[in-house]
């Protein structure tokens, strides 16, 4: 019996030929992301940044800083990204945002020029506003000594970590001098800050006198 006219015969399909298809298939879908990569920025593709956190998400991230800091996971990492990509010109905004998800693991879309130099500039402000604001809570007498101390140890440990997560070694050397340094520096601001809040050569806190010019 033969089949219709309108009838397409069955293509009988060899082990032979299943093998080849499958080949082809595999070979297109390896070839996409090896296009993809030659499109990634040389020292995008070196860049290591974020690595201890590769199997994180934005979610986690940001609710850390949310907890212990006044910005966003965002504007971290795309703050750390403008220090790192400066050249003498200025910071490289458009390969920052084309290649963020290469460069940070947990963020997942790309940004416009614009959106990063936005994030940077909300972490500035946030920066200078939280600087200001722990200023004068050290100058204001509101702590005492080994409170402001606290306040100081908390504020390390968490810079501390970031800069860890951001891939920093930092040997335990380094960070005592650095915290004994911080210190040092936070009870000089204390001690002359009540020279400028009492009209007494000597102050009645700590019983250090001032001159004049010191005032």
């Amino acid at each position: 019996m033969t089949a219709p006219d309108d009838e397409e015969p069955t293509r009988v399909v060899s082990p032979h030929d299943a093998d080849e298809a499958d080949a082809t298939e595999e070979a297109e879908e390896s070839a996409e992301p090896d296009e993809a990569q030659r499109d990634v920025p040389p020292d995008v593709q070196k860049y290591e940044r974020f690595t201890k956190i590769e199997s994180g998400t934005y979610e986690r991230a940001n609710e850390f800083l949310r907890e212990r800091t006044y910005i966003t996971a965002r504007e971290w990492a795309i703050a750390r990204l403008c220090a790192d990509f400066r050249t003498e010109t200025g910071v490289e905004m458009t390969k920052i945002g084309e290649n963020l998800p290469e460069l940070v693991p947990f963020m997942t879309d790309t940004y416009t020029p614009q959106a990063v130099n936005q994030a940077r500039a909300s972490f500035e402000e946030k920066v200078r506003k939280a600087g200001a604001t722990f200023l004068y809570g050290a100058m204001s007498d509101f702590f005492t000594a080994e409170e402001l101390d606290d306040v100081m140890y908390e504020s390390t440990e968490v810079a501390k970590f970031l800069l860890e997560v951001e891939g920093v070694d930092l040997a335990v050397e380094d960070e005592m001098e650095a915290e004994d340094r911080i210190s040092s520096v936070m009870r000089e601001v204390r001690e002359h800050s009540a020279a400028l809040r009492h009209d007494e050569v000597c102050c009645p806190e700590c019983g250090h006198e001032f001159g004049v010019d010191e005032k």
